[in-house]
């Protein structure tokens, strides 16, 4: 099991903000946990973390990967799907789409 942060940088009450995922709710909370994250900042499938708590989360293990595949890993998630591995998402995502589409066009 693993969790991850992305590269997004978004501004939010004067602080830099990512993502943070996991591959379980379980293991995402206890890192959330185990770097000072309230259970309050949990947005249903992710954490918004400060950067500095970023920097924590990859200390203690967490993963770095992009934007876009984190996206991925949450919209396959979210389908229903297993998030895989973050090289694999966006190939996963697109397809999984192209064959929901046209299942629904027809």
């Amino acid at each position: 099991m693993t969790v991850y942060v992305d590269t997004m940088q978004a501004h939010f009450k004067g602080m830099l903000m990512c993502h943070m995922i996991a591959d379980s709710e379980q293991e995402l909370h206890a890192m959330a946990a185990a770097i000072g994250m309230q259970r309050k900042s949990y947005q249903g499938d992710h954490y918004d973390v400060p950067m500095h708590m970023k920097e924590l989360a990859i200390r203690m293990g967490a993963r770095e990967i992009g934007m876009r595949q984190l996206a991925a890993m949450v919209f396959l998630w979210r389908a229903g799907q297993p998030m895989g591995d973050p090289e694999t998402a966006v190939l996963r995502m697109r397809a999984w789409k192209r064959q929901n589409v046209t299942v629904q066009r027809r």
